[in-house]
C-alpha cells in the first residue's frame, strides 16, 4: 500500500461558522481548534496545513462552568519590570470578548509555524455581523453538552 501525500494544489478549503451563543468556551474552542488544523479532513496530514476556516460570531454570549466566571484571570506581560498585568474573565469579556476566544482556541493548536500558520484562519467577532459573506461559511454544529449545569 502506498501512502498518498497531498499537495498545496489537492487542497480544498472550506469556510465554516459557529455561534458562539450559548456554548462552553473550552468545547467550543477544541472544535475550532479541531477543525483549524484540519483533523476533521479524510486526507489528514500532521505536518501540512489541511485546516479549514473558522469564523465564530457572538464571542460575547460565550460562557464558563462553574465559579471559573468568577476566578479565572487573563495574564500578560509587557517587556519592563514590574508589567505583569492580570484581568478578570468579567472585565476581559466586556472589553474584548474576541480575545477571550482567541486565545481559548490558539492554545489547543501546536506552538510552532504551523500552528501560527493555523490560527491565521480562525475570525472571531463581537455580535451578529461577519465580513465573510461572499465565501458562505456553512454553519458549523457540534454536540457537545454546551449547557452549564446548574
Amino acid at each position: 500500500m502506498s501512502t498518498t501525500i497531498p499537495s498545496s494544489k489537492e487542497i480544498q478549503r472550506k469556510w465554516f461558522l459557529i455561534d458562539a451563543s450559548g456554548k462552553t468556551l473550552g468545547r467550543l474552542a477544541t472544535t475550532a481548534a479541531s477543525v483549524l488544523a484540519g483533523k476533521t479532513n479524510p486526507l489528514y496530514t500532521p505536518y501540512i496545513d489541511m485546516g479549514d476556516h473558522v469564523v465564530i460570531v457572538n464571542a460575547e454570549k460565550i460562557v464558563l462552568t462553574g465559579l471559573k466566571s468568577d476566578q479565572k484571570l487573563y495574564r500578560r506581560y509587557t517587556g519592563f519590570p514590574g508589567g505583569l498585568r492580570e484581568e478578570s474573565f468579567l472585565k476581559l469579556l466586556e472589553r474584548r470578548p474576541e480575545a477571550i476566544v482567541e486565545q481559548a482556541i490558539k492554545g489547543m493548536l501546536p506552538k510552532s509555524k504551523l500552528g501560527r500558520q493555523m490560527a491565521t484562519k480562525l475570525k472571531v467577532y463581537k455580535g451578529n455581523n461577519h465580513p465573510h459573506q461572499a465565501q458562505k461559511p456553512e454553519p458549523l454544529e457540534f454536540h457537545a453538552s454546551s449547557a452549564p449545569k446548574a
